[in-house]
This record gives C-alpha cells, structure tokens and sequence, in this order.
C-alpha cells in the first residue's frame, strides 16, 4: 500500500491544495466583512448630510446649523490648546474677511472645558468669526466624531458635505480660495 501511495503522482493532490486555498480565502474575507446596520451612519464624511446642532455662543445665545441652510458653512472644531489650532486660524480668519459677504458662514466650535480661555485666544489672534461653545464634546465626538483637533467641515448650500479636513490647513492659500469661490459663487471685480 505504501508503495502504491509513493508512485502517485502530486497533481493529485492538487485540486484539493486549491480547495483548501478557495475555503481559507472566503473565511477571511467572511471574518473581515463589517456590515452596517439600517440607519447606521458610522460618522458623517463627504457626501453626507450635516448633522444638526444648536450650541450656546461665546458671547451668550444660541447657533443652530440650520439657520445656515442656503449659505456655505465652514464648520471648524478646534480648542485654545491646540498648537496646530493656533497655526490655522490666521488664515481661517483670512478666508472669513473674504467670504463673509458672499453667502458664506464660518462657524467654530471651541471644545475647551476653561471657557474663560477663549476670549483672550480671540483677542490674541484677531479672530472675529463666531465661537460656538461644546466643552463636554458633545457635538464634536458624539455627532461628528471628530478624533482630534483641528477638524473642519465644509457645508454646501444645501446642507451635504463637501470636504472634510482632518489637521490644520492654510485655509488662505489661492488653490483654497478658488475652491470657496466656485463654492460660494463668488466673482472677485478687484
């Protein structure tokens, strides 16, 4: 029997070695397969709705996101903090001088849980666009699930977003104003 078994030849073996190959292959593939749940939104990305909101302001009274429905909305989450934060909001500011009458709305979020330090941040910088106040992340981990700061999020007039920025970014540069002007519709006659 031994014998028989030596002068077989090793393509016999062969359809079973692939078997084996396909079976191992569909288990991975199966083990790694996420399926999302009806009505399940992992986190909110491009190509999405913007998750509504209504959060107290730095100077006292409320902002909803909604209110913004027919503008472009830069949604910025970001905390005094943060020395990346500290880096873009010169040129956030910038883009806000540009903008802000041109159905656009730049809205921040301060995730600071010393509101005190706020102001003083703002002063410091020259920042005159709104401040929204979420110390307890409410909105940025829960509904956005930001994983950091700085973490932005541009809004189209309809509500959907259109880019979403992980990290700061020199919101100034001319590649980015002429991406916000396609946006807003905006025609420079200077």
């Amino acid at each position: 029997m031994e014998q028989a078994l030596r002068n077989k030849p090793f393509m016999i073996y062969m359809p079973f070695a692939f078997l084996a190959t396909a079976l191992f292959s569909i288990l991975i593939i199966f083990l790694n397969k996420v399926e999302l749940k009806p009505f399940e939104m992992e986190y909110p990305q491009e190509a999405f709705i913007a998750p509504s909101f209504e959060l107290p302001t730095l100077g006292g009274g409320k902002i909803k996101l909604a209110d913004y429905r027919g503008k472009v909305v830069f949604l910025n989450f970001w905390a005094t903090w943060c020395s990346t934060c500290k880096v873009e909001m010169p040129s956030m500011q910038r883009l806000y001088n540009k903008f802000k009458a041109q159905g656009f709305e730049m809205i921040t979020i301060s995730i600071d849980k010393d509101q005190e330090l706020i102001q003083p941040f703002m002063d410091e910088y020259k920042l005159t666009f709104p401040v929204l106040l979420d110390p307890e992340s409410e909105i940025a981990k829960k509904v956005y699930k930001t994983t950091g700061v700085p973490e932005t999020f541009i809004i189209r007039q309809d509500g959907i977003i259109v880019h979403k920025a992980i990290g700061p970014r020199d919101w100034a540069s001319d590649e980015t104003i002429q991406a916000f002007q396609q946006l807003v519709g905006f025609e420079d006659n200077a």
